[in-house]
């Protein structure tokens, strides 16, 4: 144990080299398959929420839920999908847009670049239900203002620790990407629906939430590449994603606190 654990601290690439196999289509499909079975499994086994189950009995289900929510809820269609920028953008920028980054400009082994992709994606899939589960305890708008206030910060100390090369400084900025946005995404879903009627909250959830990637997520990397490639410096990438979290703070403090009411609405 000793000794792999010496040989991973002065040389960490051949350890991590088995990764890049990942990025196969059969692993893919592999993957895809085995998380597809759970997935349906889940579906046919969870019945619907109590709110839209007692809906379902009254006969108040909406006909034309999605024209409802943009006629009668556009403010908190708008707020709900710009409040996913200081979630999203980073999202995509720490983990498609490093690896290009890292590789191609610092110069960095691509498969120990995407070994400490996967370290990241495994200490997100810890963090966020609990940020999730914090949210029931503190509040969905408390625990998403300190992930944002954290965001604003945080892409200035990532690129720079990435930027030294030191692999180690990398490692820990990578590892460490996204807790700030997993405080943000952790009590989202939750966050969303909510601010909707229960009439119309599974349309409105889903048009907030999937309107964020056509305004942060998607072209998050297309834009930072830009940015890189006009300034010169990753900073310039930093700012980008920091402003998109002022974006998500100041949707918190817009959207109000939900309407008790509103799951009878």
């Amino acid at each position: 144990m000793h000794l792999a654990q010496a040989g991973f601290l002065q040389n960490p690439v051949p350890l991590l080299r088995p990764l890049a196999h990942l990025q196969g289509d059969e692993t893919r499909q592999v993957l895809h398959v085995g998380s597809d079975i759970p997935g349906r499994t889940l579906r046919r086994n969870i019945d619907e929420t109590p709110v839209f189950a007692k809906l379902q009995e009254q006969g108040r289900v909406q006909k034309t839920p999605v024209l409802q929510v943009v006629k009668g809820h556009w403010r908190e269609l708008i707020l709900t999908a710009l409040l996913r920028s200081g979630q999203q953008t980073p999202f995509y920028i720490f983990t498609t847009y490093i690896l290009a980054y890292a590789t191609q400009q610092l110069g960095l082994d691509r498969t120990l670049v995407l070994g400490f992709v996967m370290v990241q994606a495994i200490i997100s899939t810890i963090d966020i239900p609990y940020f999730g589960h914090l949210s029931d305890k503190i509040g969905r708008p408390k625990i998403t203002a300190i992930g944002c206030m954290l965001m604003i910060v945080w892409p200035f100390i990532y690129f720079g620790m990435v930027d030294t090369k030191n692999l180690w400084l990398v490692f820990i900025a990578i590892a460490l990407g996204l807790p700030s946005q997993d405080l943000q995404y952790g009590p989202q879903a939750a966050y969303i629906a909510e601010r909707f009627p229960g009439t119309l909250r599974y349309s409105g959830a889903s048009l907030g939430y999937q309107l964020a990637s056509l305004t942060a997520g998607g072209p998050a990397p297309l834009i930072a590449l830009y940015l890189f490639n006009k300034f010169g410096t990753s900073m310039a990438v930093a700012a980008y994603v920091s402003v998109t979290a002022m974006i998500s703070l100041v949707c918190v403090y817009l959207l109000k606190d939900p309407d008790p009411t509103l799951d009878h609405k």
